[in-house]
């Protein structure tokens, strides 16, 4: 009698945003970067992806992805295939050791995932999806790879995935391997090092980019002439303060090095041909805003970062909430987002006074406020969004 059970796994992974940028590629096929890059890991109250891996002998045609309800053609993708043919082959080796085991490596795959926010829209939705996309069939196949080892197959499928793999603050080292094996992802502390960080997210639009980020970055490395002096001399020095400034839990230090290695990123986005420009007019009140918050504080209290999209990312720690996020809770109180754990903690300040067409330019063009957090790596849960027999669970 044949095997038809439905094998089922279930992961959730987080969103990760850059302080040091990744942008450019030494390695299109092996998605291996042109410099070294450092992220806050984001806390999955707020920001996740959540991925069911199933496989089954009853399972007819080819493996299959369902994003947000939408079916997603993966058999065209050479990012997500790598993946899965990376997986697959370690599966294979581990059933090899053990005969007794079935064999799900032959199986095809049911992958339903869904996000708790906007695909495309500059959240690093494609970072939190393959790093639940590996962690979930990595569960499913019971594979003994650590976060380091599974972070060169997420790698392969995004490159900022390699960095949701783990929680609290991480480092993609660039390497310098041809074949890829020491471009990997290192924790470079954990959550509970620095557990204070917060993150205040303004989203500006929740539309794809108009330039995607991979394009976006060939377009850079071939055409820019900052490019070169960034990911040579400018990035691994940066890389060196940050992780001092984390490690000695130095904010101002922390900050500074935030807001220039995001102007430099998008300088060298300005400085391509044809230009490509991320940020906007709402991204632009953010700057001057958080500008204006530092200013009067005395101190660098706050930091924004802009990954490839308008959405503004500010920084700053829980001691200075009310500073920081509270100017903006303040400017921003009807828009929606300033509720569960951390965002129903901001008090008002309405003693930030900030330049009336700073506050006329978010008001019309933030759309919605994400708080949150530092926060840990994937978690696996046993809430399935593939049912018993196969079928998707309706979320």
């Amino acid at each position: 009698m044949s095997d038809t059970t439905v094998y089922r796994a279930s992961t959730t992974a987080p969103v990760n945003i850059a302080v040091i940028k990744y942008w450019g590629k030494r390695d299109t096929s092996l998605n291996l970067p042109t410099n070294s890059s450092l992220s806050v890991t984001l806390s999955q109250k707020s920001l996740k992806t959540h991925t069911t891996a199933s496989c089954s002998s009853s399972y007819t045609g080819q493996d299959s992805l369902l994003l947000n309800g939408e079916p997603e053609d993966i058999q065209s993708s050479k990012r997500t295939q790598a993946c899965l043919q990376l997986l697959r082959r370690f599966r294979k080796d581990v059933e090899a050791k053990d005969s007794s085991l079935p064999k799900l490596a032959d199986m095809p795959l049911k992958l339903v995932s869904a996000n708790n926010f906007p695909t495309a829209a500059g959240l690093a939705s494609s970072a939190a999806g393959f790093a639940a996309l590996v962690r979930s069939i990595a569960n499913l196949y019971d594979l003994p790879h650590s976060p380091t080892q599974l972070s060169l197959i997420a790698r392969q499928g995004s490159g900022s995935a390699c960095r949701s793999l783990m929680g609290g603050y991480v480092a993609w080292r660039a390497g310098s391997s041809k074949d890829g094996q020491d471009s990997i992802a290192e924790e470079v502390a954990p959550v509970s090092h620095w557990p204070d960080m917060r993150a205040l997210i303004l989203v500006v639009s929740a539309d794809k980019k108009g330039v995607p980020s991979t394009a976006g970055m060939q377009t850079t490395v071939e055409t820019s002439t900052l490019f070169n002096v960034r990911a040579e001399e400018i990035v691994p020095k940066r890389m060196a303060m940050m992780e001092e400034a984390i490690q000695a839990k130095d904010f101002p230090k922390f900050a500074e090095t935030t807001m220039k290695d995001s102007n430099s990123f998008h300088a060298c986005c300005l400085d391509s041909w044809p230009p490509i420009h991320y940020l906007n007019d709402v991204s632009r009140a953010a700057m001057n805003a958080v500008e204006t918050i530092n200013r009067r504080a005395g101190e660098l209290v706050a930091a924004y970062t802009f990954d490839a999209g308008p959405n503004a990312v500010i920084y700053y720690e829980e001691k200075n909430e009310k500073l920081v996020a509270g100017v903006f809770r303040y400017v921003l109180q009807s828009v929606k987002g300033w509720d569960g754990e951390y965002g129903g903690q901001v008090p008002l300040n309405d003693r930030g006074a900030l330049e009336s067409k700073t506050v006329m330019t978010l008001k019309g063009g933030v759309s919605r406020i994400i708080c949150t957090g530092v926060g840990g790596g994937p978690e696996q849960i046993d809430e399935h969004l593939v049912d018993e027999r196969g079928q998707p669970v309706r979320v």
